[in-house]
């Protein structure tokens, strides 16, 4: 599996994940979201150089001009709740791509000291031979990332993989190397971080990404 870390290049980027992780920044649920569509945009543009494409021929006012566009059916798969605004970056630039839905959240016992991985929604097209593209802005464990997947594979096989996250563990990109088809996946990440807590939440990481966003839930 071939493994894209942004923040081993120097680009904007770095400013919006400074920020998603700043305590004196992040609590601004508003910016937050748009930090991550912002992240959503750039993780996007960087996959769309992998993609197949054919030349088209344009008409102008003026001429006809030719046009290389990409030629892969695509659909884009957030995963619910916390993928919703780096979806929204994705959806800036492949506008017309199928989009698929699936929640894959953690249930944590009364004490919080263990989690189930539980799969409540999906709502997705036919991606069997299209390009997947998983978007979760963060890859702690891998098992969120894992149960999505494979319940996304109701849908049919897809013929390329790609996983966008804003920030991921070593451990959980360890993980998803043994899960996912290496010759067939591609994971983008803008900053990958040494380790996971007792509650595996990321370090330095930046806490819930999908409470920061939208709010405590029970």
């Amino acid at each position: 599996m071939k493994v894209h870390n942004l923040s081993d290049t120097n680009s904007i980027l770095n400013h919006f994940i400074a920020e998603i992780r700043d305590v004196n920044v992040h609590s601004d649920s508003l910016r937050f979201r748009k930090n991550i569509e912002r992240i959503g945009e750039i993780l996007s543009y960087e996959i769309s150089k992998t993609l197949d494409y054919s030349v088209h021929q344009v008409k102008t006012p003026l001429g006809v001009a030719d046009v290389s566009l990409y030629s892969e059916k695509v659909v884009l798969a957030p995963v619910l709740r916390a993928g919703l605004p780096l979806h929204q970056g994705f959806l800036q630039f492949f506008d017309k791509a199928e989009n698929a839905f699936v929640s894959a959240s953690r249930q944590y016992n009364v004490d919080h000291t263990r989690f189930d991985i539980v799969v409540e929604y999906l709502s997705a097209p036919d991606i069997g031979g299209k390009t997947l593209i998983i978007i979760d802005p963060m890859l702690a464990t891998g098992s969120s990332l894992d149960l999505a997947y494979k319940t996304l594979l109701k849908r049919g096989e897809p013929a390329k993989i790609h996983i966008a996250c804003a920030i991921a563990s070593l451990p959980g990109v360890n993980e998803i190397k043994k899960i996912f088809p290496k010759d067939k996946t591609t994971l983008w990440v803008g900053a990958v971080d040494s380790g996971l807590n007792e509650h595996a939440y990321i370090v330095p990481g930046l806490g819930d990404a999908g409470d920061l966003a939208y709010g405590n839930k029970l």
